[in-house]
């Protein structure tokens, strides 16, 4: 509430507003609440003695919490604390150990000393001051004649360009640490000291005219070094001349890349800023602009809309005792916040006027803080409820998942992303041909890099950026590959190899080929440029190209016509099921691994799915790791089951028969996680042995399954309900799917900045009131230049008919 305060239940520790009070009062019958409020006293420049500040009351924001720094210099703040009793609003103020029994007081003192659990979920380490090293100032420089050169550095032990260090005493530029998630160095920086003892060194990338990184091998942290600009003269570098390179993240982005930043957020241009419903900006909590742009595209979707702010009544009242564990709930408040206005105002004609005169510029009171909604999506995710830098289309796709799992109503607005494809594979050796349908969300298109249209200024820029590198000489200016659209769609459209073919017409291995089109087109159209890569050496990698992504697309020439005259279909015969008697034996098929790790998913993960799908392809594992993805162990290694276990971990993983023919659970899930209803799941892999494939095929086959009711399923699907609110209205015939034309046009994109998912940033554009908006966190201006070439996912909505 603006001015009445917090008010937390004694009973559950749950904060409401003055607005939700009384509700909460009358639903619960819990009558005794501590009322917290905050006045914010603004100092007045120049008071001294008696005068007194001026004084306003504070807004107190439990989750869209306000941009503006509330620890700055310009305010004083005093909190106000009462104790009262409903429903007669009896207060005692606080402290008062004379009138209220010790419990009590306990109680209050512990809650108003408690640590904020949004403070709980940010890195202590972000909340200490760095110490200036004792190294800094006794510190001994080689007179060697070593120069760095402003860009272009490369590890003098090894061949890696990123994370490097340069040793502040000889001007050694080593790599840093391996880091679990894939990215770093080998450590040379480390043995460098080992072997010299020189302390110090400074992380390349970070040098700006404000300071730089500096570590201390020695004291073994971060430290500080007043005298660094010293340091760095030492070695020719100057740094009002360096500027920081990807916000000082996990690598170390030469000049090439700053063009990028520059390009994609629109810098060195004059952005008019955008107020009102549909502008508000989210903060940047740390590494999570990939929620931020994901979720301002959601909510700029009309189905969105109103299924969470439209029903935004109906979902508060529905909601449990516990809103901060409810779905919907973090959903409508979230969509209320980016959509009413009321966290986007421009500032007041006097401010700006006040600000000029004063020749000063204060943070507007603009832009949400989504703190709570992040905590509990993230929730036992091991990728997510980290602060480090995830994929915005991982996240694009568990939001999606969770948004089937939590139905609002009789629409599911995910129904809106859904579409069919179609894959057919043909028997090289018998001609024979299967059809098989499967739900996706996303299309992703590939890079064709054989197909750019300035192979000669690539080449010629490859060349001088070598020798560049060879002579220390500063990089030439970045060549990107332009890529033309037709190219990357044509590619989608290409036949591919199946690997590991198993051929039922030849009853053994064979080769085959796959073709994907789309049995149907979804409302709403995604669609991902599959920049990201492994090279060699298999670190993740990112393909800088400019693609002509066209306005308005159409793909109606993609759709499926299934099986066609003359074709003869492949028998339905299902490839034998070996299971070794050694696990370890069970080769993993590593080319299903890499395309569900180019999808942005850990690489261990990866493997598990491939494994306990008993190498039945990527989309197969595709959908294994979806159901999996919420597990606390799904990014740990894969851990191959002993000898005694393999019966009962085969029958799981391949779809062997149980005892009682029950279908796995697991395996359920991922029929589920594909859009069908339960009960569905459980009669398809009863009919086919829990044979996963031949299940998916019998869905398909049988529009119109019997119906079948057990007590023990409806039990089951109550407690699987327990969180859903509000019970969608849907029937067993398939997946919700809506059908129409194959024409769209754009009206949104995410854009990427970095070397990789791991590292960089997001950045989202959207089309709203016939002009392009761009969405930098808190930052929403009009678009001047919006840069559809670099974008990594594509937001379409179907052209109507």
């Amino acid at each position: 509430d603006s001015e009445g305060g917090l008010y937390v239940c004694m009973n559950t520790f749950l904060g409401f507003g003055r607005e939700h009070i009384e509700r909460h009062y009358r639903k619960t019958g819990q009558c005794v609440y501590l009322h917290l409020k905050r006045h914010v006293r603004e100092k007045v420049p120049g008071a001294s003695g008696g005068a007194l500040p001026k004084r306003r009351n504070a807004k107190l924001f439990l989750d869209l919490e306000i941009s503006s720094d509330l620890n700055s210099d310009d305010f004083e703040y005093e909190d106000e604390a009462k104790l009262v009793i409903f429903p007669d609003h009896y207060e005692i103020s606080l402290p008062n150990i004379e009138e209220l029994p010790a419990l009590v007081t306990i109680a209050c003192d512990a809650l108003l000393s408690a640590k904020s659990p949004y403070r709980k979920q940010e890195p202590d380490s972000w909340e200490e001051e760095l110490q200036a090293s004792k190294h800094a100032k006794t510190l001994v420089q080689l007179d060697n004649g070593v120069r760095i050169p402003p860009s272009g550095w490369k590890c003098s032990q090894c061949d890696l360009r990123e994370n490097l260090w340069l040793n502040l005493t000889d001007g050694s530029v080593l790599c840093g640490k391996w880091f679990f998630d894939g990215s770093g160095g080998n450590g040379h920086a480390m043995e460098h000291y080992k072997e010299t003892g020189y302390p110090l060194a400074v992380k390349l990338g970070t040098i700006t005219p404000d300071g730089a990184d500096v570590y201390s091998f020695d004291e073994e942290e971060p430290v500080l070094d007043p005298h660094i600009a010293k340091h760095l003269a030492h070695f020719g570098i100057d740094m009002l001349q360096m500027q920081v390179t990807e916000n000082g993240l996990r690598d170390n982005d030469i000049k090439p890349r700053v063009s990028e930043w520059e390009v994609i957020q629109e810098a060195g241009v004059k952005l008019k800023p955008m107020y009102g419903p549909g502008y508000t900006g989210m903060k940047n909590l740390g590494n999570s602009c990939y929620l931020n742009a994901v979720m301002q595209a959601i909510f700029s979707i009309p189905e969105f809309q109103r299924a969470y702010v439209g029903n935004l009544p109906r979902i508060f009242d529905y909601s449990p005792l516990d809103p901060t564990q409810d779905f919907n709930t973090q959903m409508a408040k979230l969509g209320h916040g980016l959509l009413s206005g009321q966290y986007s105002k421009p500032p007041m004609k006097s401010e700006l006027i006040e600000q000029v005169m004063k020749e000063e510029h204060k943070p507007q009171h603009n832009g949400i803080s989504p703190r709570m909604f992040k905590a509990f999506i993230s929730k036992g995710h091991p990728e997510f409820s980290s602060n480090r830098q995830q994929d915005a289309q991982e996240f694009f796709l568990h939001l999606i998942n969770l948004v089937e799992r939590n139905p609002v109503g009789s629409e599911n607005p995910s129904d809106v992303f859904r579409f069919l494809v179609e894959e057919r594979t043909q028997c090289c050796q018998s001609r024979k041909v299967r059809y098989t349908d499967r739900v996706d969300y996303i299309m992703q298109l590939p890079v064709a890099m054989e197909a750019a249209t300035n192979k000669d200024e690539l080449i010629a820029y490859e060349l001088k950026r070598r020798e560049a590198e060879a002579a220390r000489r500063p990089l030439p200016e970045l060549v990107r590959a332009k890529i033309p659209f037709s190219a990357c769609l044509q590619a989608f459209s290409e036949p591919s190899n199946v690997e590991d073919f198993w051929s039922s017409a030849l009853q053994a291995k064979s080769a085959g080929v796959k073709t994907s089109r789309f049995a149907s087109f979804p409302e709403y159209l995604v669609v991902q440029i599959k920049k990201f890569t492994f090279g060699l050496d298999w670190i993740p990698k990112k393909l800088d190209v400019s693609i002509d992504m066209p306005d308005f697309l159409d793909i109606t020439h993609l759709r499926a016509r299934g099986l066609q005259p003359g074709e003869e279909e492949l028998p339905d015969i299902a490839p034998p099921i070996v299971i070794p008697d050694d696990p370890k034996a069970l080769d993993i098929d590593e080319s299903s691994v890499m395309q569900l790790a180019e999808m942005g998913f850990p690489l261990e993960a990866c493997r598990k799915a491939v494994y306990y799908t008993g190498n039945l392809g990527a989309e197969v594992a595709f959908n294994w790791i979806i159901a999996h993805m919420e597990e606390p162990d799904f990014a740990e290694p894969l851990v191959m089951p002993a000898f005694g276990e393999v019966a009962s971990s085969g029958a799981a993983a391949l779809g062997a028969v149980g005892l009682d023919n029950q279908p796995p659970e697991e395996m359920v899930a991922i029929i589920i996680s594909m859009g069908f209803q339960r009960n569905l799941a459980i009669q398809a892999l009863k009919a086919t042995n829990n044979n996963l494939e031949r299940a998916l095929e019998w869905i398909f086959s049988h529009p119109d399954p019997e119906e079948e009711s057990d007590p023990a399923l409806d039990t089951m699907d109550m407690e699987n309900n327990a969180n859903a609110n509000i019970l969608a209205e849907t029937g067993s015939e398939g997946p919700r799917i809506k059908d129409g034309p194959g024409r769209y046009e754009l009206f949104g994109f995410i854009s990427h900045m970095g070397t990789s998912t791991m590292s960089g940033h997001y950045v989202c554009h959207l089309r709203k009131e016939g002009r392009w908006v761009i969405y930098n966190d808190l930052r929403v201006c009009a678009s001047e230049r919006p840069p559809k070439d670099l974008g990594y996912i594509y937001f379409y909505h179907r052209i109507p008919s």
